[in-house]
């Protein structure tokens, strides 16, 4: 496995813990803006997005396909928790527990959180393109390639 200098993981976390407060503010925004099926289905795949961004910041290596299959497959296996009675329960203790595991279940959730894992996905990778074409042809960055002077040069 190759070791991403500190650095990078640093600005790698940073950026994930970025993007996790965006996607609780992002939230909250549409839990405070909007009702019914928008504010739900909406949350259902900003929980997701969450999900993805927490896992980048746990693992900052992370090809953002895996971060995201991840990120679904922890979504579902909430949402089928709540066919039993301990997310209600718990939910019905702690405002937090309600927030994270839900309490009832709803197969249509289950859309939303591959529409999140998706879109979770695709931004992810976004940066990781630019990064990877950025080395790969040179960025404008980058000190000039000088090459030696030899004495059979002209002078310019």
């Amino acid at each position: 496995m190759v070791q991403l200098p500190v650095h990078a993981v640093i600005r790698t976390r940073a950026a994930a813990l970025a993007c996790a407060v965006s996607t609780v503010a992002a939230g909250l925004g549409v839990r405070a803006w909007a009702d019914g099926d928008l504010a739900k289905y909406a949350g259902d795949a900003l929980y997701t997005v969450l999900v993805h961004t927490l896992v980048v910041c746990a693992v900052p290596r992370v090809r953002p396909r895996t971060a995201a299959v991840g990120a679904f497959v922890f979504s579902c296996a909430v949402e089928l928790l709540q066919l039993t009675p301990v997310p209600a329960e718990l939910a019905a203790r702690s405002g937090l527990a309600r927030l994270v595991l839900g309490s009832t279940f709803n197969a249509p959730d289950l859309l939303w959180y591959a529409v999140g894992a998706g879109a979770a996905a695709v931004l992810h990778s976004v940066p990781t393109r630019s990064a990877r074409s950025a080395g790969s042809t040179g960025s404008t960055h980058s000190a000039p390639v000088r090459r030696p002077v030899r004495s059979s040069d002209p002078p310019s």
